[in-house]
């Protein structure tokens, strides 16, 4: 099976829909999936591309697009949550230095649980320490590092490297060169991984 990388960013609604499906989808499709955490506003800006600012018909489509498609899957949510984020790059690079560490995927759970259900924005307090100490974490520690010139760097990295793969959007999953955008492309991802073709 080819590999599969989930290009996701803490900030982006629709990541929300992934995030918390995911761990419990890759055990019952027996799928690995490599988690990547990357800066999509900043693509998004580069691209003059601000989806929902000043757009509220398509704010209010999106809210409640990811709220027909959290019941779907089961998912509880209070919405709309707070958006968009003042500290998305920091989110983003906790969840990076997390995934170095071992423990990215619990945190990015975590934290958009707290977002999108108690209305706590990612990357900022409370939900930042909590979401640490709820994985087992230690905040300060975490946080310093987090906003090192080292791990923002490696965050600008991987987003260069996003943006050289062809991902403009999140969440996205690249499976040999080919980008599926958008929650709903998980199991075409998924497919292709498999057999090399949607079926």
């Amino acid at each position: 099976m080819r590999p599969i990388d989930f290009w996701f960013s803490i900030g982006s609604t629709y990541s929300f829909l992934t995030v918390m499906r995911l761990p419990v989808y890759v055990r019952e499709h027996g799928v690995k999936i490599t988690w990547r955490p990357f800066n999509v506003r900043s693509i998004m800006i580069e691209q003059k591309n601000i989806p929902f600012a000043d757009k509220p018909s398509k704010s209010a489509y999106m809210w409640r697009d990811i709220e027909r498609r959290a019941a779907k899957y089961g998912l509880s949510a209070s919405l709309p949550a707070p958006y968009p984020l003042q500290n998305l790059a920091l989110a983003n690079q906790v969840a990076l230095l997390g995934m170095k560490e071992g423990w990215g995927e619990d945190y990015a759970v975590a934290t958009y649980r707290r977002w999108f259900q108690q209305g706590e924005p990612a990357g900022s307090e409370p939900n930042l320490s909590d979401s640490l100490k709820e994985i087992g974490q230690d905040p300060v520690r975490i946080i310093e590092i987090a906003n090192s010139a080292q791990i923002e760097d490696a965050l600008a990295l991987e987003t260069e490297k996003a943006k050289t793969l062809g991902v403009f959007g999140a969440p996205s999953f690249l499976v040999d060169g080919e980008v599926f955008w958008g929650d709903d492309r998980l199991d075409d991802a998924v497919s292709w991984a498999r057999s090399g073709r949607v079926v």
